[in-house]
């Protein structure tokens, strides 16, 4: 039964025009982030080997520079095309310069770095065992969702991409 109401809702998404994405990236992000202060507050797990502050800070910080970078650099992107960010809303054109010419998913790739730098910087090993599932959520729930709508609305156009242009990098 549960199967058939997640293809009813995917194919509801389809008719809208939408990647019929499980939830908004962001929330899903939010949750792994909670998730792992919870754990680390029940039962604190700190990074050790070696990685002191004047390693862990720098790195941290410099993957949430990173990070801010993609997302910024994507969203200029889609501001230029005039199309929307959103994975929930139609998209109206395919995105392909700047940031998309290295990474399909920019955005995506900068909530697995802001979750990576949020161990590095809280000295917690908790978001770096989370990392996996959310990468699992995101991959599952948001990116094949969205590859699958985007090739039936610009179907070879985004096909050509796909083969040119790697999912993460």
């Amino acid at each position: 039964m549960a199967r058939r109401q997640r293809q009813q809702r995917q194919q509801t998404a389809v008719d809208r025009g939408t990647a019929g994405v499980i939830a908004p990236p962001p929330l899903l992000f939010a949750a792994a982030l909670a998730l792992s202060a919870l754990l680390h507050w029940a039962l604190p797990l700190g990074l050790g080997g070696g990685l002191t502050a004047w390693l862990r800070l720098p790195l941290g910080f410099g993957l949430i520079l990173a990070a801010a970078f993609g997302a910024l650099s994507a969203l200029r992107a889609f501001r230029r095309l005039q199309t929307p960010a959103e994975p929930w809303k139609p998209t109206r054109r395919l995105a392909t310069g700047g940031v998309y010419r290295f990474t399909r998913n920019p955005m995506y790739l900068g909530l697995l770095l802001l979750q990576a730098s949020s161990g590095l910087l809280a000295d917690s090993l908790w978001p770096l065992l989370i990392l996996p599932l959310l990468a699992l959520a995101l991959h599952r729930g948001v990116v094949l969702r969205e590859e699958r709508y985007l090739t039936r609305r610009f179907g070879q156009e985004y096909e050509d991409y796909r083969r040119r242009v790697r999912r993460w990098l």
